[in-house]
């Protein structure tokens, strides 16, 4: 049976998408542009919650448990390197540093500029310090993951200044990259990159996939759970057809062609 008719989910409509999710049931999940989710990210904080400081740890949880699965058995003697950025996507990557750090790994946090953190990402700083993570100005040596949480949905124009020797250092380092919601460099709506672009090897989105994921540059995708519930897309005006994780805070996603393609 084509996997079009297996579906039980109805995708929100949009104008030529190029292709559409599916997660390992063969149900379609909606995707969301930038502009949405930011209302998304919007309703839930002022009215619906979870907080933002809720949704940062379920997003550095999730992101955690899948740089674990990437490494395999010997995760902890394998060292991983986060890249923040100063925003929310930036936040949940160190986030993702001190689950890591508390678990036993050896990881190592670089941010774009830690002067310029504020808000919770900086509170999570703190907490990861804390915790006896270590910070450093420049990616170490020997790296054999690196967690991309650089810039994320809120792209605007083409990546300059750290942010972009950060994304180019990536693209030329030995070592698996993982994505957090959407690579550094790609539009979170179009897929398009204005400049330069993470390359990688699986990316994590968050609470539902971005239409831009389309793109290759995003690897293999994964829908994590941030805690949002379906009354707030409902506010949105996107329908979900049942519990989106069902039981799983993450879920494997494929791209399908779309048949108008």
């Amino acid at each position: 049976m084509a996997t079009e008719t297996r579906c039980t989910a109805t995708m929100r409509a949009m104008t030529a998408p190029p292709c559409f999710f599916v997660d390992d049931t063969g149900r379609t999940i909606p995707a969301l542009t930038a502009a949405e989710m930011r209302e998304v990210d919007r309703i839930a904080v002022t009215e619906t919650g979870p907080s933002l400081f809720q949704m940062m740890e379920n997003a550095g949880r999730n992101l955690a448990l899948t740089a674990i699965d990437m490494l395999g058995p010997s995760w902890r003697r394998k060292p991983i390197t986060v890249l923040a950025g100063t925003g929310g996507n930036g936040g949940g990557g160190i986030t993702a540093a001190r689950h890591l750090k508390n678990h036993g790994a050896t990881v190592t946090v670089v941010v774009t500029s830690v002067e310029r953190l504020s808000g919770v990402p900086a509170d999570q700083l703190v907490i990861y310090r804390h915790a006896g993570g270590s910070v450093t100005d420049d990616p170490p040596s020997g790296t054999e993951l690196i967690v991309d949480a650089i810039i994320g949905y809120s792209l605007s124009g083409a990546p300059h200044g750290r942010s972009l020797d950060l994304i180019e250092w990536t693209n030329t380092a030995p070592a698996a990259v993982l994505s957090l919601d959407v690579p550094s460099g790609v539009d979170a709506t179009s897929g398009t990159a204005p400049g330069a672009a993470i390359n990688a090897d699986t990316t994590i989105t968050l609470a539902l996939p971005k239409t831009g994921l389309c793109t290759p540059r995003a690897g293999s995708l994964i829908l994590g759970d941030i805690g949002i519930p379906e009354h707030t897309y409902q506010r949105l005006g996107t329908t979900i057809a049942g519990p989106i994780f069902d039981g799983r805070y993450r879920l494997p996603l494929t791209r399908v062609a779309h048949p108008s393609s």
